[in-house]
Formats: C-alpha cells, structure tokens, sequence
C-alpha cells in the first residue's frame, strides 16, 4: 500500500463540500466554516423576504460536512447540532414575522439505507421555530444520490416551495 495515496471517496466528498461551497457564494449566501466533531463544516446562511410570504423573512441555514459513512445516529446528531447552530445564528426575534430553515446534509461514499430513510421520513422542528429537512449525499463513483424530505409541513409550510428550490440548487 502506498502511504501517499490519496483515498478517492474521501476526495469525491471533498470535491462535492467544494463545489457546493461555490454554489452558496454564487447564490448570495454568507459561507463560514465552523468546526463539528473535529470535521470541517460548510455552512451558509442567507434570509429572502416575498410578499406572498406576507411580508415574513425567511432565513435559510445549509449545513455539510464529509463523514466516513452516515448512519441514523450520525446524521440524527449533525441535524440536532445544525439546529441548534443555525438557532445561535438567527436574527430577529423567533416567530414574530421570521422562519428559520435549516438543511443539514451528511456527505459520503457510504450512505446506509436507514439514514436515507430517515432523511426522507419528514422535516425535523425545533421549538416551533426551526424546520429541518437532513440530507444524505452519496458520492458514489459516477453519481451523486441525494435524499431528504419534499413534502409539506404544517408549521411553515408556505416555504417549502422556496426550501425545495434552494435544495435542488444546492445539492444536484
């Protein structure tokens, strides 16, 4: 074995933090990288105002980071940091005329079926003020399969039209 060879997963899911990284910033997205369990965190962060939301901003905080493989507690963990995190972040005051959204993504070679589900099952809720809708993203070797939630929410659900558009964006 070569002690200097690269491993080509762990590049992939690089390659992909990467690229969306460069689609947050083209879309007028504030990106940090803040740290969580000692990994590397993409993190975006920007607010939109639409009348036909009543004149409520919205604020929509993505969340990804590389791990060997993402199993439910893993990216059930990540969802719970991301909420609290992006929480810590929000402006305004919680609930009057303000949405948090948040997507926490896992990215990887390895995506274990249960985690894609459990991405897929429903959006997460904090304290009635922030909906999570996780993500898996598998870097497999010619493609990339991403899972989350696309239904409705009962709290917050004149966003979801929004949240899906940024997502499809975000995570092709």
């Amino acid at each position: 074995m070569n002690p200097h060879a690269t491993d080509p997963t762990a590049d992939a899911a690089a390659m992909y933090l990467t690229a969306l990284q460069g689609r947050l910033t083209a879309d007028g997205c504030t990106v940090t990288l803040p740290a969580w369990n000692d990994s590397r965190v993409v993190v975006g962060c920007r607010a939109d105002r639409k009348a036909r939301w009543f004149g409520t901003k919205a604020e929509l905080f993505v969340f990804a980071t590389a791990v060997p493989e993402v199993d439910v507690t893993t990216l059930g963990e990540f969802t719970a940091w991301a909420m609290r995190y992006a929480k810590s972040l929000r402006g305004g005051i919680p609930g009057a005329r303000n949405a948090a959204l948040v997507l926490p993504a896992l990215v990887s070679a390895r995506v274990k079926p249960e985690a894609a589900q459990w991405a897929a099952q429903d959006a997460r809720i904090l304290d009635s003020t922030l909906i999570s809708r996780p993500l898996t993203v598998e870097t497999a070797p010619n493609a990339v399969r991403t899972t989350m939630y696309r239904g409705r929410v009962v709290w917050g659900g004149m966003f979801t039209g929004h949240v899906l558009e940024k997502a499809a964006l975000y995570f092709p």
